[in-house]
């Protein structure tokens, strides 16, 4: 077994020559998924819709140098993922600076609670615009071009939402759920041109967009324990995700240990789907 057969940790530099594009990248699992990639050398497209909140990111991580320590630059783009020629131009822009992009995340997410009948048109074309219609869009610009090449990674992030019913979270949990879908009819189609399709499902993890969901700063004991009334499981790990757990997982499927894995969604939510 040589040193890049998968099977092995992961290699320090295991994606230097590498372009990354990740959206939803100011924050969050996004954030993380910047950094973990660019930590194994790949050159990093990281794209966001808040332009400030981005750059603040980026500059976080790397510093003034535009350079991860060790690792691959990141830079950043500010991207609408619901507006297809912002898409169009972007994936250019990029493929022209930094290089043709063989791994794309998609990470970009809005949340919407509430009963589903209560449910505005707003808020259902909203969840949508982003969670579901911006990965066709990110896909479509992208993924021609990997086949074309012979080789490519897709990596959806999308919520273990999309494989069990959750109360008050149905657009959300829809939106998802036809983001699983969609990334996993891609990957049949362009398989046979090497290109590999998956999806990873967050169970609860601790950011912004989860904490928004809290009364206070501390874990709400429903989270851990399960909520009989509201028909939810708690987490049999009894920890909340890390950002840094969920981008392990994207980095893993996104890289050659995982050659041999295509159309598959990965749950990362410490067993709370019991599945």
């Amino acid at each position: 077994m040589d040193d890049n057969e998968p099977g092995r940790p992961a290699p320090d530099g295991e994606l230097a020559g590498r372009v990354a594009l990740v959206t939803g990248a100011a924050q969050g699992i996004g954030a993380a998924v910047v950094h973990a990639l660019a930590a194994r050398g790949a050159a990093v497209a990281a794209t966001d819709l808040s332009e400030r909140e981005l750059i603040r990111s980026v500059t976080r991580l790397t510093g003034r140098t535009g350079t991860a320590p060790a690792a691959g630059p990141v830079v950043p783009y500010r991207l609408d993922v619901t507006a297809p020629d912002d898409v169009a131009a972007t994936v250019e822009r990029v493929s022209r600076e930094l290089g043709p992009v063989d791994i794309l995340v998609n990470v970009a997410g809005v949340l919407r609670t509430g009963p589903a009948v209560e449910t505005t048109d707003r808020d259902w074309a909203e969840v949508f615009a982003v969670n579901t219609t911006g990965v066709f869009h990110l896909s479509r610009a992208v993924v021609a071009g990997m086949a074309a090449r012979g080789s490519g990674s897709v990596v959806t992030v999308a919520s273990n939402a999309a494989g069990i019913p959750r109360a008050d979270m149905s657009v959300y949990a829809a939106s998802k759920a036809a983001a699983v879908a969609f990334t996993k009819c891609l990957g049949l189609e362009v398989a046979a041109r090497g290109v590999r399709c998956n999806a990873v499902c967050p169970g609860s993890t601790d950011t912004p967009m989860q904490r928004a969901l809290w009364d206070g700063d501390s874990v709400p004991d429903s989270v851990l324990d399960g909520d009989l009334a509201a028909h939810r499981t708690g987490i049999p790990l009894r920890r909340l995700a890390r950002p840094e757990d969920i981008a392990e997982a994207v980095v893993f499927l996104a890289s050659d240990r995982a050659r041999h894995i295509t159309m598959q969604d990965l749950y990362v939510d410490g067993g709370a789907t019991l599945r």
